[in-house]
């Protein structure tokens, strides 16, 4: 297919799911700020909006009695001149994006934020936020909390600790939040209703021709770690339904199925592109992802349910802060895993710029998973908005035109086999 007709064929598909998805437009209007309407909806219900960005600190906890978690972005942002003055232009720029926003004002309307030790630019991220008083609501508070390298009882042992003391204990003394077992049982019950309606939706994408785009996923994923799951879930469950009864185009007009695998990715430009260059994104293992972080928790009668909820983030836990030997294994399994699956024709890993962690876990990942897993790997480190990037569309659609002819030439030799 040539390119310039698929760019037609794209946006014609995408108009025609905007009509078809009834809140697809209103979901994007949501992510167009981090303070959404509901979010503003839950709090003149008198709920409590603790803000987080990192999948250490789990999400459930933060959606206990009356608190809601909501997972933070800065949309649209455009110059950080500010936030590099503090934090150097050696860093992240998805936290040097965050300290910007916050600085704006962005985030005046959190009750609290709950961050965690696991890297340092977001360490220094939140303590600028602390310092400079982008928060003055008088209940408002920054917690953070400590997290392991490894998986070992003594380390399963101490992040229940930090999550007691630094995280439900703070909540319970300074919003009035109910902490208790049955608390946190309500909690996993809810997020496990969540994580069955992505669940499904996601699996969509294992079909040879899926009724949902790689980026209307991103977009519900997005939707279900920033907006109040109380409000979310019930309009995600109608999604569903309409991906169920959504019959897709005869044949279908991607031109690869790719897996996108590393780092944070909040942008749906990022998407978007790889998408016009004709690659559906069929799994998206990275930070603000489906995997991990729609997973249902399975909670066992007769054992500690903080511990249980802890337990469950380490493992299914894909940082590469996790150093030890069977979680750097466990990283390029699960993605092979997940390109088996969803029958991808190569992966993309990416990682943002300065991205401590995956600036280490990249290379070294994206190599094996091409020489030892036999898999196409387009590896590239990119800056927090992608919009506008020409570099980035040229590498996009190298890559799916490589794909697709390698992809014609093995049906070839299958036919005339």
């Amino acid at each position: 297919m040539e390119t310039g007709k698929f760019y037609v064929d794209y946006f014609e598909r995408r108009e025609l799911n905007l009509k078809d998805l009834t809140y697809l437009l209103e979901f994007e209007n949501l992510l167009e700020d981090a303070d959404n309407a509901l979010v503003r909806k839950a709090q003149e219900e008198g709920q409590y909006a603790i803000g987080y960005t990192c999948y250490h600190m789990p999400e459930v906890l933060l959606n206990v009695d009356n608190c809601f978690s909501t997972r933070i972005r800065a949309p649209r942002s455009s110059s950080i001149d500010i936030s590099t003055y503090y934090m150097s232009n050696y860093t992240c720029e998805y936290a040097r994006s965050l300290l910007e926003r916050a600085i704006e004002g962005g985030y005046k309307f959190l009750d609290a934020i709950a961050g965690v030790d696991a890297c340092s630019a977001m360490n220094r991220c939140y303590e600028h936020m602390e310092i400079l008083k982008c928060n003055e609501k008088p209940h408002f508070f920054v917690t953070h909390t400590d997290v392991p390298y490894k998986i070992e009882d003594y380390t399963v042992d101490m992040m229940v600790k930090q999550m007691r003391l630094r995280l439900l204990d703070v909540m319970a003394e300074k919003l009035g939040t109910d902490t208790s077992d049955e608390a946190l049982l309500a909690a996993v019950r809810e997020h496990n209703e969540l994580c069955e309606v992505m669940t499904e939706i996601g699996d969509f994408r294992k079909l040879a021709n899926p009724p949902v785009t790689g980026y209307e996923y991103h977009v519900l994923t997005l939707v279900s770690y920033c907006c109040p799951t109380k409000l979310i879930l019930p309009m995600l469950k109608e999604t569903l339904e309409e991906i169920r009864q959504r019959k897709p185009d005869p044949k279908s007009p991607w031109r690869a199925r790719v897996v996108v695998a590393g780092s944070e990715v909040d942008d749906l430009d990022f998407s978007r592109l790889l998408e016009e260059a004709g690659a559906m994104i069929v799994a998206d293992r990275y930070c603000y992802g489906s995997f991990p972080g729609r997973e249902k928790i399975i909670l066992r009668e007769g054992e500690d349910i903080l511990r249980q909820i802890c337990l469950h983030y380490m493992r299914t836990s894909e940082c590469a802060r996790y150093m030890s030997e069977e979680k750097i294994t466990q990283r390029r399994e699960t993605v092979d895993r997940l390109a088996r699956e969803y029958s991808a024709d190569g992966i993309i890993y990416e990682q943002m710029k300065y991205c401590d962690f995956w600036g280490f876990e990249r290379p070294l990942a994206s190599h094996i998973l091409a020489e030892e897993y036999n898999w196409p790997v387009l590896s590239i480190d990119r800056s927090y908005n992608v919009r506008g990037s020409g570099q980035l569309r040229t590498r996009f659609q190298a890559f799916v035109e490589a794909l697709e002819i390698k992809r014609i030439q093995k049906e070839r030799q299958g036919g005339a086999g």
